[in-house]
């Protein structure tokens, strides 16, 4: 049983991991500041350095918990898939709740966008996007998908250029996606 100060500490460092992915869709990574975050999370900017060591490891931190959760929900979604081509119609229908302008996609461009400067959370976003990867690459394999880590890499990407090109363009509709995509694996069973 923990006691009452550490769950305090708890829940105050989740309000302000909380805060971080609210504030970056909002001003942009590099415009979260201590003060900000602090005053978004509800205390004084002192509180941030004390359960942080840095702005640039709570960014990071909050935006791995985000992917995390995110990758997990869709992964739930392309596992109840079945055959190859019910996967990648899964994996396009995790993704459809997102415009790429939602608060969401905002957080994961502005994070890959971090990334391409900070070697640290670029190696722990491709240590995230690798696991997903080599999820949807074994179900592939079960399924004897031809070079399944491959097609789940490509895949993977793809949908992470839907969701850029739908910050900026009106792009193909979900099902088209799913039908373009589907052509990369054998059809149902």
């Amino acid at each position: 049983m923990s006691s009452p100060a550490a769950e305090r500490g708890r829940e105050v460092r989740q309000r302000l991991l909380t805060a971080a992915v609210e504030l970056i869709p909002e001003r942009g990574w590099t415009a979260v500041s201590t003060r900000v975050l602090a005053e978004r999370a509800g205390v004084t900017p002192s509180v941030v350095h004390y359960h942080f060591p840095s702005m640039a490891e709570l960014l990071n931190e909050a935006v791995l918990g985000l992917m995390r959760q995110v990758l997990a929900a869709s992964e739930e979604q392309v596992g109840e898939g079945g055959d190859p081509a019910s996967t990648v119609r899964a994996m396009v229908a995790s993704v459809a709740e997102y415009s790429g302008d939602d608060p969401t996609s905002m957080v994961f461009l502005e994070a890959y966008l971090a990334a391409t400067r900070d070697a640290g959370l670029r190696e722990r976003i491709g240590a995230e996007l690798r696991r997903f990867r080599d999820g949807v690459g074994a179900l592939l394999a079960a399924h004897d998908v031809p070079e399944p880590d491959a097609t789940a890499a490509v895949l993977a990407a793809a949908i992470d250029g839907l969701l850029l090109h739908r910050a900026l363009a009106e792009g193909p509709e979900t099902r088209a996606v799913a039908d373009v995509l589907g052509r990369l694996v054998p059809g149902e069973e």
